[in-house]
């Protein structure tokens, strides 16, 4: 009888043991599960704060680009109108001043027939 009950002492010890161990494990699997969740997490937040930022500096570069483009443009525009306003001003002048030197030598002619035809 004294063996029976030392036997079933080890059983029960054993069984203690074997739950510690299994409790102990269990514990060991959640923390590395919960690490390993942790990591991903974390990696995955940074993954996108470093799209975010990659993006708005895209598009801040983007936005810099228009904008001078954009200047650019108005400066190559308003010169090109400056231009043409100059080049349509020098042409009125100069055609204005040939109308003008054509209509004093046609005055001068007139005047020099009035002057032959009231000598003759």
């Amino acid at each position: 009888m004294h063996d029976k009950a030392a036997a079933a002492v080890v059983v029960i010890e054993i069984v203690v043991v074997a739950a510690v161990v299994a409790e102990v494990v269990v514990v060991a699997v959640v923390v590395v599960v919960v690490i390993v969740v942790v990591v991903v997490v974390t990696v995955v937040v940074v993954v996108v704060v470093v799209v975010i930022v990659v993006v708005a500096v895209v598009v801040v570069v983007v936005i810099v680009v228009v904008i001078i483009v954009l200047e650019v443009v108005v400066v190559v525009v308003v010169v090109v109108v400056v231009v043409v306003v100059v080049a349509v001003v020098v042409v009125v002048v100069v055609v204005v001043a040939v109308e003008l030197i054509a209509v004093k030598e046609a005055i001068t002619l007139l005047l020099l027939l009035i002057s032959i035809s009231g000598n003759s």
